[in-house]
Parts: structure tokens; sequence; C-alpha cells
């Protein structure tokens, strides 16, 4: 349920713990229910519990009406505003993800069978956009690790690729005659930053299944890289030996890197990555607070690029 506020009190403030944690859980789509887009995209079904993650910051959620009309999502549009004004063409029930390349078990799975046998898990992550803006963000789904070692990487595997759905009579910006993007939007990780534990697909946020337009019915989130990686809407996962193409890399290799870490000392050609605005702090006129590296989650990830020039390898 979306809970306003009165104007003097901050978005951030609108949703209280004890509110929060004491509302409809995640919603059935574990158990293999069903499920129905709404009229504002969001589907719901019958309650159901999810672990706490590890991991989680302890820093003040942004507010589930700034994390739902406040998005990149250009299959939709590229005002903030666009996907959620838009993305109720989207079809996001049923669902399927294919699973290929270098594994053992190749298949397409249904999204019910693809997310039965895991434990969902809450993360509150921070998420930063390479825009200059932050959010933290309490997002349910599960490590990508468990579906990985369910389809078996073979020993030549060395990246994970991933593909937007391509559907441009409910997507409206991939009918375009000037695209902003070659579609469709794909992605990509290392393995090894695939398999990392606080990489995870997430099903859901604040409790509820993903809206449209925060990348209905499955997206990636990886929270020490830009949000420009966490693909949204994805029906394909493919294991690869080669570094795969990544849409925003494709569109400008000069202003947007394969890694794309959180790097306050790497400077966007256009603007300065030092600082950012968190989202529901007092608008465009808040004042802005340190970037910090790898989006303050070194201690887990550093040891990764342990080597690397990253400023080269951005």
């Amino acid at each position: 349920m979306l809970i306003r506020s009165p104007s003097d009190i901050q978005p951030s403030e609108i949703t209280p713990k004890d509110v929060y944690f004491n509302r409809r859980k995640f919603l059935a789509l574990a158990a293999g229910l069903a499920l129905g887009a709404g009229a504002a995209g969001r589907a719901r079904a019958e309650a159901l519990s999810f672990a706490k993650g590890p991991f989680s910051t302890d820093e003040t959620r942004t507010s589930f009406e700034d994390i739902t009309n406040y998005n990149n999502f250009y299959e939709f549009g590229v005002d903030k505003a666009d996907p959620a004004a838009n993305a109720h063409t989207l079809t996001a029930r049923p669902w399927s993800v294919r699973i290929d390349g270098l594994v053992a078990r190749p298949a397409d799975y249904a999204l019910e069978d693809l997310v039965k046998p895991v434990t969902l898990e809450e993360r509150i992550y921070r998420l930063r956009c390479v825009e200059g803006w932050s959010m933290v963000i309490p997002w349910v789904g599960f490590p990508l690790a468990d579906l990985l070692n369910r389809v078996e990487p073979l020993g030549s595997a060395k990246f994970v690729a991933f593909e937007t759905l391509l559907r441009p009579e409910e997507m409206p910006e991939q009918s375009s005659l000037i695209p902003v993007l070659d579609w469709p939007y794909v992605e990509g990780l290392r393995l090894d930053e695939a398999m990392h534990p606080l990489t995870i697909l997430a099903l859901g946020l604040y409790g509820e299944t993903l809206p449209n337009q925060n990348g209905a019915p499955l997206r990636l989130v990886v929270p020490w890289k830009y949000g420009f990686k966490s693909i949204k809407s994805i029906v394909r996962i493919s294991l690869v030996e080669e570094q795969p193409p990544t849409s925003w890399n494709k569109q400008n290799a000069g202003e947007y890197g394969f890694y794309s870490n959180v790097n306050p000392e790497v400077d966007h050609p256009r603007w300065s990555q030092a600082t950012e605005r968190r989202i529901g702090e007092g608008g465009l006129f808040a004042n802005r607070r340190p970037t910090v590296m790898f989006n303050g989650y070194g201690e887990q990830v550093a040891a990764l690029y342990a080597g690397m020039d990253l400023q080269k390898f951005y």
C-alpha cells in the first residue's frame, strides 16, 4: 500500500519501520502462483515471509513513492517520470528466462520454476546512479550465484551476459525513429562478480513484487556498481568465454566502461562523480554527500579487483 504523507514530511520518512515490517510481506511468486499485473503495473498475491539477508545497510530507506516514480528505464522514456507513466503497457506475466551458453543445464525457465527452489531475502542496498543521485532500496530477491550453480557453469565460462525483453509494441522507446540505445538492452559481469554474494536477482521491493517501472518481473542488482549495470526485465542469461557487449559501453565507450564500479576518483567526462544527491533529502538544492568507493561495499568486493588499474578499467 502506498502511504502518502503531508507535504511537511520528508518522503524518506513516509513508511515507518513498524508499519513496514508488519505489512504484508512478499508475494507468493516463489510458491508458483500465477500473478496478474494490476492497473498500476504491480502484481499481488498471498503473503510470503522472506529472510533478512546479509550485507544490508542501516541507512534510511528511500520512500516507495520516490523509488517508483524516479527511474531510468529508457525503454519507456528518457525522463525520470516516464517509466512510471508508461510502463503499465508491459505484460510481466507469464514470463520466462532462457539460460544458455557455457552451462551443463541450459533451459528455458518459467519464472515460477526459476524462483521456486530459492530462499527469498530482503537486502537493503544503496543504489548509486551515474548521473549523480542515489537511493537506499529494500530489495527482495536471491543471490544470482544460487541460479548459476543450478545450471552448472562449464570451466570455460568467464563472463555472464544478460538481455532485456525486446517487445516494441509494449516498450515504446524500442520503436522510436531515433533510438536512444541499440535494443535490446544488454549487460554483462565477470563470472566472479556474478557469483559474489552481494549480487542478487531482485523480484520485489518494499515487500511487493517489482513494479513495471523498476524492472518487473526480474532485474539484476549489483550494489557496488552504477545503477545502469542493474539490467531490468531480464529474458536471457548466457554464460560466455569472452567479455560480452553492454548497451551503454556500445553507445559511448568513452563515458561508460564495462566494469562501471562506483569510483569517485573517475569522473564522467561531463560531470564529477565525487559527490551524490540522495533522493528524498531536500530536492535539487540539498547538500550533496561524498561518493564512497565501491558505493560503500569495498570491504566485500575490493579483492575482486586487486592489482587492476581502476581508472583504466572504469
